[in-house]
């Protein structure tokens, strides 16, 4: 008998790797000085959160969440 359904497990996300390598090198370099981040965990789980400079400076931080919740807007509706 068939199963329904099969999970498939997570896989790693080699650009996720790489932006956050760059992310890294830029932030000992100095050019990064906060975050404000949200990461997507396996089995659909999830983070949010702030570092730094977004920590410090919520304000500032929460207009950088809208210009990303914007651009992923624009997203969306572009696959419409």
């Amino acid at each position: 008998m068939a199963k329904p359904f099969e999970l498939i497990p997570d896989a790693l996300s080699a650009d996720t790797i790489t932006c956050l390598e760059q992310l890294l090198e830029q932030a000992r370099n100095g050019n990064v000085t906060g975050l404000a981040f949200a990461a997507n965990l396996k089995r659909r789980g999830y983070i949010v959160n702030t570092a730094g400079e977004a920590r410090r400076n919520a304000t500032f931080a929460r207009g950088m969440v809208a210009a990303l919740d914007d651009q992923l807007s624009r997203k969306v509706h572009a696959r419409q």
